[in-house]
């Protein structure tokens, strides 16, 4: 990249910028691991020197840690698209119900939250929507980390809650619905261009925690991209103008997706296997009354154990979805 010419021809300059960032996405954490196993290995010398049973659990539980490090950075070797690499923007959607959707809604924003924290990630809540009782009516989450987007892509569809319900006074069973929507948290090197008169961007007073100036002020913004009908918010700031600019990185990531969508939908290979997110096409069932079940309609894994998965306990429906995906077996 120091050789004289190397950006007469910006395009191809920035290719080789983003083979370098991706090369190095899948060698440096290789070379964190390397790091643990020499304090393991620090660890193991000491031990052979004088016994302690306080340091050997330490050790003990360090190599298992590693070991599912090693498995998990193994597993990502597989994913292999250009976006997969990325961050993550997660939205969960309530369906049709009212208060029992959005508690649902509000279940399924705590397990991920969970499986975010058990797979070091980070996040944060880029728009949160209150439900009028309970749950929620919409919560998007920012999920930072290298191949967040490529295992949690395999999220994206409709789940679907069957359980006695806590709101019905007779002690019905209902079922519940909510979408999860995952696109990829797009770099700041990557270019999508959006025309300003393609944006309709509506402002309005922000509901839920943050004082009397959330409720009093119009901070929240709404942007509608016309070409496409999507439409993306945010009210977690109280600054107008640092929502507009959370909506906008939340837009240029949903059209991201946009493209990458109607790019694989001329792929007839993967046409065959695409999943429609939409309502009665749920991808996992979570089952809670008459018995206990979670059970992914895509792949026919499934759990008796639905407090682990509701605890963020995941990695199992997404690493089988994910290589079906890839095998289509």
């Amino acid at each position: 990249m120091a050789e004289p010419g190397f950006w007469d021809d910006r395009a191809k300059a920035q290719k080789v910028i983003d083979q370098v960032k991706a090369a190095k996405a899948r060698v440096e954490p290789w070379g964190v691991l390397g790091g643990h196993l020499e304090d393991l290995e620090a660890m193991e010398e000491l031990l052979s020197e004088e016994e302690d049973p306080g340091l050997e659990d330490e050790l003990r539980q360090g190599l298992e840690k590693l070991e599912g490090e090693v498995e998990r950075m193994e597993f990502a070797s597989t994913l292999s698209e250009p976006e997969d690499r990325l961050g993550a923007i997660l939205t969960i959607h309530p369906g049709a119900g009212g208060t029992e959707s959005q508690d649902w809604a509000e279940m399924l924003f705590r397990m991920y939250a969970r499986w975010i924290e058990r797979s070091g990630y980070e996040h944060a809540v880029l728009d949160f929507q209150p439900g009028d009782e309970a749950g929620v009516k919409d919560v998007t989450l920012d999920v930072k980390g290298g191949y967040a987007y490529g295992y949690l892509k395999a999220e994206s569809g409709v789940h679907r809650l069957v359980r006695i319900s806590p709101f019905d006074a007779n002690a019905r069973r209902h079922t519940s619905f909510a979408s999860v929507f995952v696109t990829p948290a797009i770099a700041d090197d990557i270019s999508i261009e959006i025309d300003e008169a393609d944006l309709r961007i509506d402002t309005y007073r922000a509901s839920g925690a943050g004082g009397q100036h959330v409720n009093k002020t119009s901070s929240a913004v709404r942007i509608t991209h016309l070409p496409t009908k999507i439409v993306v918010q945010s009210q977690a700031e109280r600054s107008q103008h640092r929502n507009r600019e959370t909506a906008m990185r939340i837009l240029r990531s949903r059209l991201y997706q946009f493209e990458l969508e109607k790019r694989k939908e001329q792929q007839a290979e993967l046409e065959s296997k695409k999943k429609k997110i939409e309502w009665g096409s749920q991808i996992r069932s979570y089952v809670l009354h008459p018995y206990t079940m979670v059970k992914d309609h895509r792949t026919g894994v499934e759990t008796s154990n639905v407090q682990a998965v509701l605890d963020g306990d995941l990695d199992r429906f997404i690493e089988a979805y994910l290589t079906w995906e890839k095998t289509g077996a």
